[in-house]
């Protein structure tokens, strides 16, 4: 009898465990096959959230079906101190083990800022005040031609501070490395003063071949004691560098009382007009070597550079006859 005894719990044992091991395997087969998503989707999961909670906002958001699977695979795995918080594009058809390691991966949705060559300081912070799924405020005062402008890449949460602090160190390390390369001669007395060139530059043109050679006209015109007659400066003291002007110069601007307006001020304005790119600090460094001192839009989004007065005059007269039907000749 107790020999029955031990045999029938035996039997009871080993099916037992054969059942185990068979819930087991289902409960892996479940967890690594494909899953219920039939196209991409993004998935936000919160800061803190528990090993139940990931599931539940997965499971809400179709990405997988049973969550109390999903919390047993991750614990049993050890996954589940090591998910981490985050936006994700979970892939159409991903399984629950592959959603799992993309969280422990931490691999989250990356976004992008793209900040633009000659934009003021004030279109850059109200662009990162505006970019979705940055937190928090811009606390400090930003200079003018303190960013770096080039494209920025974000994740959910991270805080605008930070991003607006990521600009400013690019800035300064680009301008100190532009600085150390400069060439000799420059009549520069610091990084900053060679910035406030850079930024008119950049405002002046948009074709990259010619910032050295406008570079080497206000170079020259600095030299000689001429004013560098600018007209994005004057725009810039119109509207006090918190938009772009939205018309044409007029004569009388040019006379504007303005400390940043180039046509009544000697030298260089206080200050940049813009955050101008690496290619215009470069160039304001590195001029070309010319005896120009004069330039005017050729039509083209180009310029036509002059040595003197009376060439520059023709080229004036000449803008002045393309420009008139759509009113961008410059001031008579």
């Amino acid at each position: 009898m107790a020999r029955l005894t031990r045999l029938v719990l035996f039997a009871i044992t080993i099916v037992s465990l054969v059942a185990l091991g068979l819930g087991a395997v289902g409960v892996w087969l479940d967890y690594t096959q494909p899953g219920p998503l039939d196209e991409d989707k993004t998935v936000i999961i919160p800061r803190g959230a528990s090993v139940a909670r990931i599931a539940e906002v997965l499971a809400a958001s179709g990405a997988i079906v049973r969550p109390i699977l999903f919390r047993a695979a991750v614990t049993v795995t050890g996954q589940a101190r090591l998910l981490r918080a985050g936006e994700y594009a979970i892939p159409a058809q991903a399984s629950p083990a592959e959603i799992a390691a993309l969280l422990v991966a931490g691999r989250s949705v990356v976004r992008r800022l793209t900040v633009v060559e000659g934009h003021t300081t004030s279109q850059v912070l109200a662009l990162v005040t505006a970019a979705e799924a940055l937190e928090g405020r811009i606390d400090r005062i930003t200079g003018e031609g303190a960013v770096l402008p080039e494209t920025y890449f974000y994740s959910l949460g991270d805080s605008r501070a930070a991003v607006e602090a990521r600009m400013t160190e690019g800035m300064n390390r680009t301008l100190n490395e532009v600085w150390a390369a400069r060439r000799p001669g420059s009549p520069f007395k610091s990084p900053a003063e060679a910035l406030v060139l850079a930024s008119i530059i950049e405002r002046e043109t948009s074709v990259a071949a010619e910032r050295p050679r406008l570079a080497a006209v206000f170079f020259n015109r600095l030299r000689r004691g001429m004013k560098l007659q600018s007209d994005p400066t004057v725009a810039y003291a119109l509207t006090e560098g918190g938009r772009p002007l939205d018309r044409p110069l007029t004569r009388i601007d040019l006379r504007l009382a303005s400390p940043y307006n180039t046509y009544v001020i000697d030298g260089l304005p206080p200050g940049p007009i813009c955050n101008p790119g690496r290619e215009s600090i470069a160039a304001a460094l590195n001029p070309a070597e010319t005896g120009e001192l004069y330039f005017v839009a050729d039509g083209t989004g180009g310029h036509v550079f002059a040595t003197t007065l009376d060439d520059h005059n023709r080229n004036v007269a000449r803008w002045r006859r393309l420009g008139a039907d759509d009113g961008d000749a410059p001031p008579p």
